[in-house]
């Protein structure tokens, strides 16, 4: 809920500054030519950093949502006995007390089970 929280509010503050930018000048008031190109200079300014801030979270997302579907190897070994299983699990499908494999198999994990996670090399 707090990524959706965070995506709206980034989407207003660009509206926002949107709408800002657009908007006329009041009638009565004849501009210099400097203050003209000032304000150029700035709109292109604030469009340049929308265009980094969008660019960039984008990015983000995409880098998060790649690494969140990279596939790894886990493996659970149990303390009661020497037993160890290796499950091939998307990075997003790991919580703390569960796992989701590729397969869908849901796994609970118990307080003393100990998870090794590495990497799995892509052929």
């Amino acid at each position: 809920m707090s990524v959706l929280t965070k995506i709206l509010i980034t989407l207003l503050i660009i509206v926002g500054a949107m709408v800002y930018l657009r908007k006329p000048r009041e009638n009565g008031v004849r501009a210099s030519t400097k203050e003209l190109g000032k304000n150029i200079k700035l709109r292109i300014g604030a469009y340049v950093l929308i265009s980094l801030s969008l660019t960039a979270t984008a990015a983000y997302w995409y880098w998060d949502w790649s690494d969140g579907n990279k596939v790894v190897s886990v493996t659970i070994v149990s303390p009661m006995s020497d037993e160890s299983v290796v499950y091939q699990v998307k990075k997003k499908d790991i919580t703390s007390n569960e796992i989701t494999t590729i397969n869908g198999i849901r796994i609970r994990l118990s307080n003393q089970e100990r998870i090794i996670v590495a990497n799995t090399v892509n052929k």
